[in-house]
């Protein structure tokens, strides 16, 4: 168990594994796990279900709700988030108004189209892939963060995210 109020962000691309690695993530550390889709406007999840991509417009109010999220939780929580920007990643935290850890679920496109297209139902289709990987930043030596490799099972990832948190000092136990 987290034994401090941990706020983390489980971020990448569309497909990379944010909602099952962050409930899994969440039991094992007895935290709480939100989808950040959850906090998305419904006008984007509209857009977005259309094919189109959101702007930087659409994505304010909500990064700001998800940053919001975080600052109110009384307890060690994660929310799953693309993150894709490091000005996005900024807002969170400054929304936040507490440090955030941001947790980057990395893939190859193989890998994550491979994941996206065995997905039913989920409003976020393939085509919008390309878009996501334009978009992505990678991660600054100077953010609170850490980069996990997806290519493996559920598990496996849970098990890396853990073993990087104990490495960094975290207080975590699994």
């Amino acid at each position: 168990m987290i034994k401090t109020n941990s706020l983390m962000v489980l971020m990448g691309v569309a497909g990379c594994g944010k909602s099952s690695v962050g409930a899994a993530l969440a039991q094992t550390i007895e935290a709480t796990y939100i989808d950040g889709d959850d906090l998305h406007p419904a006008s984007s999840v509209e857009k977005m279900s259309r094919g189109e991509a959101l702007t930087d417009d659409d994505r304010w109010p909500w990064l700001a709700e998800v940053g919001r999220t975080l600052g109110s939780a009384t307890s060690p929580t994660i929310i799953g988030c693309s993150a894709l920007k490091r000005r996005y990643r900024e807002a969170i935290t400054v929304a936040a108004s507490a440090p955030v850890l941001f947790i980057h679920l990395s893939g190859t496109r193989q890998v994550i189209e491979a994941r996206m297209s065995a997905r039913p139902g989920h409003f976020m289709p393939v085509s919008l892939l390309d878009s996501q990987f334009a978009t992505l930043e990678p991660l600054a030596k100077d953010e609170n963060a850490l980069v996990v490799d997806i290519d493996r099972s559920l598990a496996e990832v849970v098990a890396k995210i853990l073993t990087t948190l104990t490495k960094k000092g975290s207080d975590v136990s699994a």
